[in-house]
């Protein structure tokens, strides 16, 4: 599956900013068909915060923006964990957060603003907006329609490409909706793991030559290869 020894890195190119993978409680929906990184999670919750302790201990706040991982959504850590995490926004002095949150928590965004005090931008793994192949090929548990019904709610959409059965209007699609309506965006290309979905590698090598620029845009960040935080 690829789940990293290390669980804390900084990331230097775009939006630099401190980053930690911690440990949650299962993913509420948990069903992604192309999902295996909820084997990261785990239901002892003693063991989960001595180890989100320890990896929230290395940062240190010199970047003033921290980005907060975890096999599920931000609302599935520990409660300690997330009072942790609070207090080190206050002692660290960070200035913005980075959360993820599956559509499912979309009226529960609020409150996690007010808890932590700080700006919060959060990521939605949304993969596509073409809603069958998300709801029936992906099984994503995520019934919006159209671009704008996330935007709402969410400041950086995630997506996936390089999938079969993917197609490049589909990819052309998800693209323009991420430029028109969003300020921020990841683009996880899709590397083969445990589940039966697999890569497409004519249409990952389509989507880097002709997507190119992406690369150079500041606002959008493309993770090709499975790194230390690149598990989609």
């Amino acid at each position: 599956m690829g789940i990293p020894e290390e669980r804390y890195s900084r990331i230097t190119a775009k939006n630099q900013r401190e980053i930690c993978l911690l440990r949650g409680f299962p993913c509420a929906w948990g069903k992604c068909a192309f999902c295996d990184y909820i084997e990261d999670n785990g239901r002892d919750r003693e063991a989960m915060e001595a180890l989100n302790q320890q990896v929230l201990a290395q940062v240190a706040g010199d970047m003033g923006a921290l980005e907060i991982i975890n096999s599920g959504s931000c609302f599935e850590l520990p409660e300690a964990t997330l009072d942790g995490i609070a207090a080190l926004v206050h002692n660290k002095n960070i200035q913005q957060l980075f959360f993820e949150a599956h559509w499912i928590y979309r009226h529960k965004l609020e409150e996690m603003r007010e808890r932590m005090g700080v700006p919060i931008i959060f990521k939605i793994g949304v993969e596509t907006f073409d809603y069958d192949f998300r709801q029936r090929v992906l099984n994503k548990h995520a019934d919006f329609r159209e671009a704008e019904e996330v935007a709402e709610y969410n400041d950086s959409p995630c997506l996936m490409v390089g999938i079969q059965g993917q197609t490049k209007d589909m990819i052309r699609y998800d693209i323009d909706c991420l430029k028109r309506y969003f300020k921020l965006g990841t683009v996880n290309v899709y590397n083969n793991n445990t589940t039966p979905i697999r890569r497409d590698q004519a249409l990952v090598d389509w989507f880097m030559d002709e997507y190119q620029w992406l690369m150079e845009d500041p606002a959008v960040e493309v993770l090709y290869e499975i790194t230390d935080f690149g598990v989609g």
